[in-house]
């Protein structure tokens, strides 16, 4: 699914642009702070996302604590989340799960980096609770109609992120060969991790 950037981008870029140059001409930050923080977003990647995952494919005890506490259990691995509150959904065989934010594009950047241009179209927004079998088969993900599939709608206290199911065939990988099949697509729900036996 692609989506063309929304007609606001634009004034919000402005207007971000305008209160940067405020910050500055008031003295509250320099721009090198301003490029500190912008060199830390660019650098945050899924592959943050992607260690918890392989942490809770090797450690039961750790799986158990990330579903019950997402943002303790990031914080576990020293990976910072900030206020919000993460929420982590496990893939199984019988159940999947897809991550959206209806309102706007909520999305655990401090997890899996800057979010994908289709994540914040409204296009996917609208329609992934509407049809959500129909956009994963856009994303090529097919679900046996005996998988329950369920949307999770991100808040802006409170993020999602899925735990995908397990390849097959990975038994006796270390956690960063686990980590290294973990892709975005996988985190957020749109696709599925193929098995690897």
């Amino acid at each position: 699914m692609s989506a063309a950037p929304s007609d606001s981008a634009g004034y919000y870029r402005r207007m971000q642009a305008a209160v940067e140059e405020l910050l500055i001409l008031k003295g509250i930050v320099t721009p090198a702070e301003v490029q500190r923080q912008v060199d830390a977003m660019d650098a945050r990647s899924y592959k943050r996302g992607a260690q918890m995952v392989a942490r809770a494919w090797c450690d039961p005890a750790y799986k158990a604590r990330m579903l019950a506490g997402g943002s303790a259990a990031a914080e576990e691995l020293g990976l910072e989340v900030g206020p919000l509150r993460l929420i982590v959904v496990e893939n199984t065989a019988r159940v999947h799960n897809v991550i959206v934010c209806t309102l706007c594009s909520c999305y655990p950047r401090m997890l899996l980096g800057i979010p994908p241009e289709w994540y914040k179209s409204r296009a996917y927004r609208s329609r992934v609770v509407r049809a959500p079998r129909a956009v994963l088969a856009e994303f090529g993900t097919v679900l046996p109609d005996d998988v329950e599939l369920r949307v999770h709608d991100s808040t802006a206290d409170m993020r999602y992120m899925v735990l995908p199911l397990r390849p097959r065939g990975t038994d006796g990988w270390d956690e960063a060969r686990l980590a290294a099949l973990v892709t975005r697509d996988s985190l957020i729900g749109v696709a599925r991790l193929p098995d690897q036996g």
